[in-house]
């Protein structure tokens, strides 16, 4: 959140202890910033899909740019790579002006679409040749980088295989390794694993932090809140609005005031409404088959909660502490506005 934001009458004000806006603050004016995102506004018609959003990107960070779908993630990533004009604002990737210079912009940035965009009646190794043309890999490099970027994915072996006969999980390795192979600083990855099993979900992340590590910075949106506990920095987005940004552990600490416990309690519907209107219950929510609180504990404990609920006409059979999570922060965020 930024003062630009809170201008144009956003709900949500970043507090003053919030070490991302420090951070950007501070950001020193000799480094130059992978990602630079100024009042960024994209308005379709009398609809504003993204809604004056600020924020900056160090070099190497893993940032999680998170909402539902609908709130504005992938048309902040197509402004972002030069595919769509704004309609306000400033972006700047690896200090160039997207608007104003976007093919010089497509030399410095990976982007790997939603879908995967692949050849199916091309084989792997097709595939990265294809790639390595468009981005204009010197030819006296392409077979090395290839070769790099088959053993980073895991595809050593698989080149011959035909791009449409393998499955989801190495399909989404190939298009990663399609959106690297002319070495970019600056990958943007728009829901990657949508779609996927858990397995090739957590084998995919061991390619990001790799990544990274070696130093990369990697623009990632997902709707999977739990991938966005991976991340050095989380963006939420709702409604075409940036709420917040910050570490995941940050946002926890700045947002949610109070412990968080489920309760096993019956009937299970009826108790997160009665919960949801109790003073001392921050935020109540529907976690599986328990009623998931954030909960004052100057206000609560476990047996005055149950005793209180009991009393309600509810059945208490267990209350357990749990940690709190960016599900939980992007829950009350959400609820605000």
């Amino acid at each position: 959140m930024t003062q630009k934001q809170l201008e144009n009458g956003d709900s949500h004000s970043i507090p003053e202890n919030d070490t991302r806006n420090e951070r950007n603050v501070q950001v020193m004016t000799n480094q130059v910033l992978p990602l630079e995102v100024i009042g960024l506004t994209k308005k379709f018609g009398d609809f504003t899909a993204v809604n004056h959003v600020s924020f900056t990107v160090q070099p190497g960070e893993v940032i999680g740019y998170l909402g539902p779908n609908g709130s504005g993630k992938t048309t902040t990533i197509r402004m972002l790579c030069g595919l769509i004009i704004p309609t306000e604002g400033t972006a700047r990737v690896m200090g160039i002006d997207v608007a104003k210079y976007p093919e010089k912009v497509k030399t410095q940035i990976g982007y790997m679409s939603q879908k995967f965009a692949l050849y199916d009646d091309l084989t792997v190794l097709e595939n990265l040749q294809f790639y390595a043309g468009v981005y204009d890999v010197p030819q006296a490099e392409e077979a090395g980088r290839i070769k790099e970027v088959l053993q980073m994915a895991g595809l050593t072996g698989r080149e011959n295989l035909r791009t449409g006969e393998i499955s989801g999980g190495w399909r989404q390795r190939l298009a990663l390794g399609c959106a690297l192979v002319h070495k970019p600083p600056l990958l943007f990855l728009d829901e990657p694993t949508s779609g996927v099993d858990p397995v090739a979900r957590r084998e995919f992340w061991d390619l990001i932090y790799q990544l990274a590590h070696e130093g990369t910075t990697i623009f990632i949106t997902t709707h999977y809140m739990d991938e966005a506990e991976h991340c050095n920095q989380v963006a939420f987005m709702y409604r075409g609005k940036l709420l917040a940004h910050d570490t995941p552990e940050a946002l926890k600490h700045t947002y949610l005031k109070g412990a968080a416990w489920d309760l096993d309690v019956t009937p299970l519907l009826e108790a997160v409404e009665v919960l949801g209107k109790m003073e001392g219950v921050a935020q109540a929510s529907l976690h599986g088959d328990r009623a998931h609180v954030i909960i004052k504990p100057e206000v609560w404990t476990p047996e005055k909660l149950s005793a209180a609920l009991t009393e309600k006409g509810l059945k208490v059979n267990s209350v357990e502490t749990v940690l709190s999570t960016l599900e939980d922060v992007f829950t009350l965020l959400a609820h605000g506005i």
